[in-house]
This record gives structure tokens, sequence and C-alpha cells, in this order.
């Protein structure tokens, strides 16, 4: 599951701000077919791939964060190997915690849980050892860093991150929930609330993401929660498909 039950531990006064502790930061070409996104901890890359029509709906795809939930890197290759539609512009990251996944454990190498590590309302969970240990402060991790310095210019119309297991999609409102019930109709997942037994939901990677990027549009960003397992070919297409139609479609 994407949060394991567990008793919530003391939480700090939420965080509004960001320092990255680290420079200088890069400043993106969009015009390129690959970005080099970041480093993890123990030096793996981090990389962005674009396809389709520079300049068109920008589409943002994560296919991990939490390293033993990491079937959404099939749906990546998948979507590697696709014709992208005219009119949009496909973004695609394999994994933002690769130390994470050659490990498989949810978090980095440092234990830090990527997914509780963003600056949007970050607080303070837990320590090294607890599943959704926060780190020592918002965006402290040199993956995350490195995902808000690309989103923040990259500023995508709609981004996706997936996860595993709870196989459904949370449900929103306005065009956000639109999306989402759309992509939730051709992946044939449930629109269902989630994951509750003692998670605590601070510095979530999506919320972040899109409390930036409402700033200044009403861009979507959204938790896919794919099965447990591996996923079939069948399962595999759907999601490309799911992700290329919301692309065409807004």
């Amino acid at each position: 599951m994407t949060t394991p039950p567990m008793t919530a531990p003391p939480m700090a006064a939420p965080a509004t701000s960001v320092v990255l502790t680290e420079g200088p930061l890069a400043v993106f070409d969009f015009a390129a077919t690959q970005l080099a996104v970041g480093t993890s901890i123990e030096g793996r890359p981090i990389t962005a791939d674009r396809y389709g029509t520079p300049g068109g709906r920008r589409v943002l795809v994560i296919g991990v964060i939490h390293g033993d939930e990491d079937a959404g890197v099939a749906i990546i290759d998948e979507l590697r190997e696709r014709d992208v539609p005219d009119g949009v512009e496909l973004w695609v990251i394999e994994s933002m915690n690769p130390d994470g996944q050659a490990a498989q454990n949810r978090q980095n190498a440092n234990q830090v849980d990527l997914n509780r590590n963003f600056p949007h309302k970050w607080g303070v969970i837990g320590e090294p050892g607890n599943s959704q240990y926060a780190g020592t402060g918002p965006a402290s991790e040199p993956e995350t860093q490195a995902m808000v310095n690309l989103i923040t210019q990259l500023r995508p119309d709609i981004a996706v991150w997936y996860h595993q297991d709870a196989n459904l999609i949370i449900p929103s409102t306005g065009r956000d929930g639109q999306i989402r019930a759309r992509y939730a109709e051709l992946a044939a997942l449930p629109l269902a609330d989630c994951c509750g037994g003692g998670g605590v939901y601070t510095g979530i990677a999506a919320s972040w993401a899109k409390n930036e990027l409402q700033k200044d549009s009403d861009a979507v960003a959204f938790i896919v929660e794919l099965p447990g397992g591996v996923l079939s070919t069948q399962q595999v297409n759907a999601h490309a498909n799911a992700v290329l139609t919301i692309g065409i479609e807004g």
C-alpha cells in the first residue's frame, strides 16, 4: 500500500517555504528531448524525456516515487513506444527515487519517504526507520529538490504520479475531478477515498504540485493507485491510453 497502517507521530507546524540547499539549480531547456533533472543520494540519474508536440499541452508522468511501488515503470515504457497525439507534449520520468527502486525500499537512501518531503504543508514525521519519515526539513532530499525545480519551471498542465497498491483514484471536483474521473473510466479503476489507517498526509508530491501550478493556471496533479504486483499487458495499455486521452481532452 502507498501508506501502511501506523500510529501518527507528533507533527510540527507546517512549513510554507522551501530552501534548496545545494545549487546552483539547473535552468532547463525544454526544447531538449531529454533533461538531466537531478541525481539521487547514491548518484543515480533522474531524467525526464520529452515526446510529442513541442508547445502542446504539457503532461508529466512519474513512474515511481516509492521505490517498492514500481509497476508504473511498465506504463512509462509503453508510453515511450507510443505515437503521442498532435497537440500533446508528453514528459515522462521513470523514477524520481532510483535508489529506493534499486533496493526495493519505499524510502530513498536517506530513509526518507519522498512523498512526505515536499514543501507544501510539510511537517515533522518520525525519524529514520519510520516508514513515513519526512526528512530533516521541507525538500531536504536531492530527489525532491530536483522535482521541485523541474515542475516549477516546466509547469505542466497535467501531472500524474503512480503508486501501489490501493487500485483506485481519489475523486475531486471541477476540472481536476473531471480528469480524474476520465482516467479512472479508461483504466477501469474505481473512484474512491483511500489510505486511512494512521497515515500522515503532509509533504505530498501531488499536493505540492497542485498548489504550485494553480498559482497561475487550472493545472491538475493527482495520484493513480495501481493494483499490487505486476501489471498485465492489458492494464499497461489501458493506463497508457488513459494518459494520452486526458492529454488530448484536457
